[in-house]
């Protein structure tokens, strides 16, 4: 890895640093509301006599369904409309969600169905919002900082992804689930302000062409075009798939360790511990054979998710949690950074839809799975069981792509093209 400029450099850019100050207290919000969730819904299928394993199966599949109807459009309004107004309007959206979980959440017997309802509603929003917000960091700061916006960009992932969980673990312990969803409505104001501050204007503002199917599936086929791109989102897919263990942490806290909703939190919160390590590193650093680490990365993913399924010592999940955050991160910056500079302009938005599609479809689907299995077969056995399929997959994949094995970077494959 070569050294390069870093995490203050890349932050001298105003309109860049307004969005990672605002997506960074906004994820702290939505980490807490996502805690309140799956707590919330583990006591009200116990309190109904609901399998908790598939209670909380559900709520990705409550996510996965909207969010893979709306990424194809959601990518074309990304490519078509100003993408700072996009992020205002659905931040608003998701902040009415929030607002209406507070106020069910205030009820003695809140409806199921309710919550399982504004998880989709934030679904939506966040698949609209999310193209929109990745297309346009290369507007705003230089191609030659990239790579440390994208790690940047992690960092803010990551750090509220720490404090989030841990926060609303404590919250969660003494004050319930309601202040955690008032706490990330108001957290949603501060995208708002931060994209209508901004004065970087993004090339597609001029286009208003209407939004058709032809266009959301141009995306896909320059996707499936480019093989590093293609290979690199169907691993990741099937890694999180297979890897899906996070919303079975409310059953691994309560009924396997006994570490109660404050050690829950912690739960939640170490794999962003280590991803933040990871990604502020990356912030000055540039990773070099870009394909083998990748692959290494997700290795490294599925022997710490077997880990966390196996173990029955609380310090011993902590450091497995976390090291599937670091290795998450790693191939999450190599993934990042090579699909926005090998992806013209004008294509971004959708290309993250699809990229969106794969990168939450497989945690999201595999999150319904591991609970539908774990409800017969136990939890610990589901997520080892997950865990040693990613391996194996990790090992099929170099075996069947040496495009992948051999790829070095993003600029190292355009000079090659170009040559």
């Amino acid at each position: 890895m070569e050294r390069q400029a870093g995490f203050l450099d890349v932050m001298q850019y105003r309109d860049f640093r307004l969005l990672w100050t605002g997506q960074l207290i906004s994820i702290i919000g939505s980490q807490m509301r996502i805690v309140a969730v799956d707590w919330q819904v583990y006591h009200i299928a116990t309190a109904q006599g609901i399998s908790p394993a598939l209670a909380l199966g559900f709520i990705g599949l409550m996510r996965l369904i909207p969010m893979t109807i709306s990424a194809l459009f959601a990518g074309v309004v990304a490519d078509r409309y100003e993408r700072r107004y996009v992020i205002a309007v659905t931040s608003i959206i998701a902040l009415l969600a929030s607002v209406v979980l507070a106020i069910a959440g205030s009820l003695e017997d809140p409806a199921l169905w309710l919550v399982y309802a504004m998880v989709v509603v934030t679904a939506i929003s966040g698949a609209f919002e999310m193209p929109a917000r990745q297309a346009l960091i290369p507007s705003l700061v230089p191609p030659d900082r990239l790579t440390q916006a994208m790690s940047a960009g992690i960092v803010s992932w990551q750090l509220g992804t720490v404090l989030g969980p841990s926060i609303a673990g404590i919250l969660i312990a003494s004050l319930g689930v309601v202040p955690l969803y008032w706490i990330d409505a108001a957290s949603y104001l501060a995208v708002v302000y931060a994209a209508l501050q901004m004065k970087t204007v993004s090339k597609p503002a001029a286009s208003r062409a209407p939004v058709r199917l032809a266009d959301a599936f141009e995306g896909l086929r320059f996707v499936f075009k480019s093989k590093i791109i293609a290979s690199t989102m169907v691993l990741d897919f099937f890694a999180t798939f297979f890897g899906a263990a996070t919303t079975l942490m409310p059953i691994f806290a309560n009924d396997i360790l006994g570490v109660g909703a404050q050690g829950y939190g912690f739960m939640r919160a170490a794999p962003a511990v280590g991803a933040f390590v990871a990604a502020l590193f990356l912030t000055s650093r540039k990773i070099r054979r870009q394909g083998p680490v990748l692959l290494v990365a997700v290795a490294i993913f599925g022997v710490a998710t077997a880990i966390f399924g196996a173990s029955t010592w609380y310090p011993l999940t902590l450091v497995a949690l976390a090291i599937t955050g670091t290795a998450d991160t790693v191939s999450m910056v190599i993934r990042g950074t090579l699909r926005q500079l090998l992806t013209p302009d004008e294509l971004r938005g959708r290309m993250t839809a699809v990229n969106m599609v794969f990168v939450a479809g497989g945690p999201q689907l595999g999150e319904f799975v591991v609970g539908l299995t774990a409800s017969i077969i136990g939890a610990p056995v589901a997520v080892l069981i997950g865990g040693t399929l990613c391996m194996l997959l990790v090992g099929g994949t170099a075996l069947r792509t040496p495009e992948l094995r051999q790829f070095d970077t993003p600029e190292h494959s355009i000079a090659k093209a170009t040559s």
